[in-house]
């Protein structure tokens, strides 16, 4: 359609269609049944919204091609038959307990890490695969004991907000990095620490001083947005930071002392589902321990890298606590430069 012939109220720039969520190239889409039949749901949802748009082209062309992605994907769909899976194995759609904690495999489209939901094709997954009750895996910095495998439904830990029980006093059996099943393709990239839990552990005084460490989880779901802030779509962290230039929010944090001086500078991004104010109150509270403080904001702007582009809220506050430090480097210090 020619832009000449489109109403006045129409005037406004198309949202970026978000892909679907990762899925390697040759690797099967497998699906849950409840994986599945969410894709069929959310095929529903967003048919009735299309009817909604009504005349609003702008509106029933990101639909249309939203539409597509969708329907792409559930035709690609490879529902597992979780009745045939050996029960005492990790495979795809199993519960598995590990370090105190309960994760289910899952389906790329039905991933979701902060209610205990991972791809199959997730580090954590790719190591659990093919283990058993007593196995410990040496991944990264941290070992995992695999306490308990199931393929009845288990209490999903929420791995990004609630903090691993206790694990179980069991005696484990080391065993050789067994292969991942012969359907999943394995990923090239060496998985860091990072990937494997969003918790922070800061440092005692007596070990130095603590330090703030910026989180980066590769399959948490971030909002992408618009020039404005309204969403438009989601997409992983991983799937954002690869040089798409997809628009997502980040929250930075001033830090100023009593004399009007910036002593701290923190950023988080915004999780899917939150606010910047309020994913600014919940890790105010969760890595620096501030509960009750109001941050003013400052200014919003456009931040672009040759990896990302950002919509950064700047926040500002005034506290005298002995706050966790900052990263050192140029490279941090630079995120801050037009703030």
């Amino acid at each position: 359609m020619s832009r000449g012939f489109i109403k006045e109220g129409d005037q406004e720039e198309i949202p970026m269609v978000p892909p679907r969520a990762y899925l390697p190239e040759g690797v099967p889409n497998y699906v849950t049944k409840e994986g599945l039949d969410a894709l069929k749901e959310e095929l529903k949802s967003l048919e009735v919204e299309r009817v909604k748009a009504g005349d609003n082209y702008i509106m029933v062309n990101f639909l249309d091609a939203t539409i597509k992605l969708l329907v792409s994907r559930i035709n690609s769909a490879v529902e597992v038959d979780l009745s045939k899976v050996s029960k005492d194995t990790v495979s795809f759609g199993a519960w598995v307990r590990y370090n105190g904690r309960v994760v289910r495999i899952v389906g790329v489209d039905e991933a979701d890490v902060n209610k205990g939901l991972v791809s199959f094709v997730s580090p954590i997954a790719k190591a659990l695969i093919g283990k058993k009750a007593g196995d410990i895996i040496e991944l990264g910095k941290e070992g995992i004991v695999v306490e308990e495998v199931s393929f009845e439904p288990m209490t999903l830990t929420q791995i990004v907000h609630d903090k691993p029980v206790e694990s179980q006093k069991i005696t484990p059996r080391r065993v050789n990095e067994a292969p991942l099943d012969c359907s999943v393709a394995p990923q090239s990239s060496t998985p860091r620490n990072d990937e494997l839990d969003d918790d922070i552990d800061l440092p005692t005084e007596a070990n130095g001083p603590r330090r703030f460490e910026p989180e980066m989880n590769p399959i948490e779901f971030l909002p992408i947005v618009n020039e404005r802030g309204n969403i438009v779509g989601r997409a992983m962290y991983v799937e954002l930071h690869k040089g798409n230039k997809m628009l997502h929010p980040v929250a930075h944090l001033h830090v100023i002392n009593g004399k009007g001086e910036t002593t701290r500078l923190y950023w988080w991004h915004v999780a899917f589902g939150e606010t910047p104010e309020k994913i600014l109150k919940r890790k105010m509270a969760e890595t620096l321990g501030l509960s009750g403080m109001v941050p003013k904001l400052k200014r919003q702007y456009i931040r672009e890298s040759k990896t990302e582009k950002e919509l950064v809220y700047v926040f500002t506050m005034v506290s005298e606590h002995d706050l966790p430090l900052p990263p050192e480097g140029k490279e941090y210090i630079g995120l801050f430069e037009k703030d």
